[in-house]
């Protein structure tokens, strides 16, 4: 009576060690399946890929669960265990079983488990969520009122854990998980360069990659008609700003397009045109316009051109549609654009760039990494990181590059060499 006893006794550890194994490998699979997977295989109606999803959104309660009925199988194995121990040698019977299921647990309930689920997450996943879901169930009041207990004793420390709150935003996790495949080889430079882009959208402003005033080409529009439509034809752009008695009181936007087809419809007779007429209303956007929401704006309002000012009303700049998706999939050159050099790169790893080189353009195309939080140009890097407006001749080291500058017109570093600094031996072996 006492041997078969024992036998149901040790077939029940044996039984409850499984049962830990699972929720184990439950808790690896669930918490690592790829939810993007999960997403296209239950539009593709598949059913346990729609019950992943729908335990997963509240992964709080899942890991409740799962922890709970892990921790109350092992601790009822160990329990059995030690009676079978103390029945077969004694006292000495508790450390016996303290070191057999301690070994067991971490082998065959812990390792094993995890090992399988991790090599095959999104298949155990999909096998083990029905189940997940009913020992969700189960446990459900239990859970809540822990989840109670927690937030209530972190809450008395200062610790504020809202429901559903996040450690990462769904931005941040795919940004780390392109940047991730990159660094592994697989993801290449340009698709990981376009993947961010999209994702930066959010994060910019349009005074980030707007086209600065002084480099804006405007005509007078006080100009007789054959000069304007001169200075129309030359310019490299379809769209220009007119002004009228100050460069800054811009009346309006003159499309090349819209030009031509006047000059049709006058039987090519310039005096006939009233270039104001052609012209289309400007539209003025804050210059902390955030670059998503004014992509937005463009394909609401039909249009591709759009003129920067500050707070204070000042023109700071244009922007175009173009601009912003240039951020994505890197420089859009046509025909009519005009080529201008401001990188090249020399024989010895330095470069020459020019001062109105944005940072970022500098970053994607030498896959660099130089902040660009404070300034929008390399030109501004370099005033931020001095503190001064440096001279011909100094020279600054910062993030790991140095800048000299190699020629200045009054208050604007117009041209700099940067070079990469290289860690010292001695450095690099630490």
């Amino acid at each position: 009576m006492l041997t078969a006893s024992l036998g149901i006794t040790i077939a029940i550890v044996f039984f409850l060690l499984m049962l830990s194994g699972f929720f184990s490998g439950s808790e690896t699979a669930l918490t690592a399946a790829s939810r993007a997977r999960m997403h296209r295989l239950a539009q593709e109606d598949n059913k346990r890929a729609a019950l992943v999803l729908r335990i997963t959104d509240n992964p709080e309660r899942l890991l409740g669960a799962l922890l709970l009925g892990n921790n109350l199988v092992n601790i009822l194995a160990s329990a059995l265990a030690t009676t079978i121990f103390l029945e077969l040698f004694g006292d000495a019977g508790v450390v016996y079983a303290t070191l057999i299921m301690t070994a067991m647990v971490v082998i065959f309930a812990e390792v094993l488990p995890k090992t399988l689920a991790i090599t095959n997450t999104d298949r155990f996943a999909l096998t083990v969520a029905p189940v997940a879901r009913v020992v969700m169930l189960v446990f459900a009041p239990i859970t809540g009122a822990v989840q109670f207990i927690v937030r209530t004793t972190l809450r008395i420390f200062g610790i504020n854990i809202s429901e559903g709150q996040l450690v990462l935003s769904a931005h941040d996790e795919i940004r780390g998980a392109i940047d991730l495949h990159h660094s592994e080889g697989g993801v290449v430079k340009g698709d990981r360069d376009m993947l961010g882009g999209i994702l930066d959208l959010r994060d910019l402003d349009v005074s980030d990659i707007m086209v600065h005033r002084k480099n804006i080409t405007m005509i007078d529009a006080d100009n007789s008609n054959d000069a304007i439509i001169a200075e129309a034809l030359a310019c490299p752009h379809t769209r220009i700003p007119l002004w009228r008695n100050d460069p800054e009181n811009i009346v309006g936007i003159l499309h090349a397009r819209d030009l031509l087809r006047a000059l049709a419809e006058s039987n090519w007779n310039p005096e006939k045109l009233d270039i104001l007429k052609i012209a289309i209303k400007p539209w003025f956007v804050p210059d902390a316009t955030a670059l998503q929401d004014q992509l937005n704006a463009f394909l609401r309002q039909k249009t591709h051109f759009a003129l920067v000012v500050d707070e204070y009303g000042a023109l700071m700049g244009l922007i175009t549609l173009e601009d912003i998706l240039e951020e994505i999939v890197g420089e859009i050159s046509d025909e009519h654009d005009v080529d201008m050099q401001g990188v090249r790169v020399q024989t010895d790893g330095s470069v020459i760039a020019d001062g109105s080189v944005p940072i970022r353009d500098l970053n994607r195309s030498l896959d660099w990494n130089l902040p660009d939080d404070e300034a929008t140009t390399i030109a501004g890097l370099v005033i931020h990181e001095a503190r001064t407006i440096p001279d011909v001749g100094q020279a600054f080291t910062f993030y790991d590059f140095k800048f000299e500058i190699m020629r200045r017109q009054r208050n604007q570093i117009s041209q700099l060499k940067i070079t990469p600094v290289r860690p010292k031996a001695s450095e690099t072996k630490e």
